[in-house]
């Protein structure tokens, strides 16, 4: 049997470092956490040494299609593939942030939603057999689904939307915001919201294919929500520790072997949600 091993994304502080924390203790194999600033990584890599805990490093910046590559490779390579891996990096403005919307919704969702699905095109293919896959989403994700238009909605919530579709879908959102003909067009003022709303139709999508493609395989991937957490990025009035926010994500990375529920589901707080 090849050593198991996890990794998770933008995972040198917050939501994600809680994570590696949390998969340290509970996880049978090595952990990966990962960033795109080096020095950073290794730094939070040292403060887990301190106690106690062992975590190792990759470079992986998503925003860089060639760092995703190397680290697929890498993992192939030493691993034979991925057992668990937690697409966690992500952005977010403020909401004092006076950045023009066009540019919030272009940089926003290329990280959020196209990097991430790069993470997914690259990483997907080297999951093990028995693999967990969880994309942190958020319930803004779900608030910002019940503010589309109808006929968006419809599109988000259905059975046989593609991966192509989506795509198309949230460059649209983009193309809009540009122009500032979002709202026309029947999308709503949140350029996070709509990262999310397309990350969780996204793993929708590739979890249906999954179950096509590899019924065998008992892969489980689903989109996890970790709540209102104390980050940089969330703000300080937030109720949830970063530990805290960690639990749901962790709880779907390790859903036992065998288990063949929640799939290409919403989850929170360790229950499926409505979509």
């Amino acid at each position: 049997m090849s050593t198991r091993v996890a990794v998770v994304t933008g995972s040198n502080k917050g939501i994600g470092l809680a994570v590696v924390q949390a998969l340290c203790k509970q996880f049978e194999g090595d952990v990966y956490l990962t960033a795109r600033d080096v020095g950073r990584g290794q730094e939070a890599v040292e403060s887990l040494a301190s106690e106690g805990l062992k975590a190792f490093f990759h470079q992986l910046d998503i925003n860089d299609l060639n760092s995703i590559i190397n680290a697929a490779a890498f993992f192939k390579e030493k691993y034979g593939g991925v057992d668990v891996l937690i697409n966690n990096a992500g952005i977010a403005f403020g909401v004092a942030d006076t950045t023009p919307f066009a540019v919030q919704a272009e940089v926003t969702l290329k990280t959020n939603f196209f990097a991430t699905r790069d993470m997914l095109t690259h990483f997907l293919p080297i999951i093990k057999a028995g693999g967990r896959v969880v994309n942190v989403s958020s319930f803004v994700g779900t608030r910002t689904l019940n503010q589309c238009s109808p006929a968006l909605q419809q599109r988000f919530r259905s059975e046989d939307i593609t991966e192509e579709e989506l795509v198309g879908l949230m460059q649209q959102f983009v193309d809009k915001a540009k122009k500032d003909e979002h709202k026309q067009a029947g999308w709503p003022d949140t350029a996070y919201g709509v990262s999310k709303t397309g990350l969780t139709t996204l793993s929708m999508i590739l979890a249906r294919c999954l179950s096509k493609e590899r019924p065998n395989d008992g892969i489980l991937l689903n989109a996890g929500c970790p709540g209102w957490v104390r980050t940089n990025m969330a703000g300080s009035n937030a109720p949830k520790s970063p530990e805290e926010g960690a639990v749901n994500l962790v709880y779907l990375a390790l859903l036992p072997p065998g288990t063949t529920a929640p799939h290409g589901k919403f989850v929170s707080d360790k229950e499926v949600q409505p979509w």
